[in-house]
């Protein structure tokens, strides 16, 4: 028999994570988001930039998860950051660049709190907000493209992250 959301018993839980979306404009991202942090059970979404589309376009995609995971709307993503370390979160942006390492060796803590950078759809994480980060890492790619959708490689993180969390 398949299952559905109201016959499972997976165990509800909240873990110490922060998804914090650096610029991401794209209200079906937006929604897909929500979806995923509620799955995850992930703490807050934090959502950085100057137009952040919360409409109808984006509760489509959500289908009212926005109703139910706590989240916030900044500008500055730097300040955000800046904010977050203070507070002992382990920032982590998930990025490819020259030093970042696989998010598969990655070893996450469970002694702190932990704020998972994601970035732009077209331009990734901003330069200023990688120098703050204590870890970047990235997914390994076996194709020709060199970047996925900010949702599937959300998805993949938090799946990596909670998995090493439980």
């Amino acid at each position: 028999m398949q299952l559905n959301h109201y016959n499972t018993n997976f165990k509800q839980r909240t873990f110490p994570i922060i998804l914090v979306c650096d610029n991401v404009t794209n209200s079906s991202n937006i929604g897909s988001l929500f979806r995923i942090a509620d799955a995850f059970g992930i703490e807050k979404v934090i959502f950085c930039g100057e137009t952040i589309p919360l409409g109808r376009k984006m509760t489509k995609t959500s289908r009212a998860t926005e109703k139910v995971v706590t989240f916030e709307a900044y500008e500055s993503v730097s300040k955000v950051v800046s904010a977050l370390k203070k507070q002992n979160y382990t920032i982590i942006s998930l990025e490819i660049t020259s030093k970042s390492l696989p998010i598969h060796t990655f070893p996450f803590s469970k002694e702190k709190p932990i704020a998972l950078i994601v970035g732009d759809e077209n331009f990734g994480i901003s330069e200023e907000v990688l120098k703050l980060s204590d870890t970047v890492i990235h997914i390994n790619m076996f194709g020709k493209n060199s970047s996925m959708n900010v949702v599937q490689a959300t998805n993949i993180a938090l799946y990596e992250i909670t998995k090493q969390l439980i």
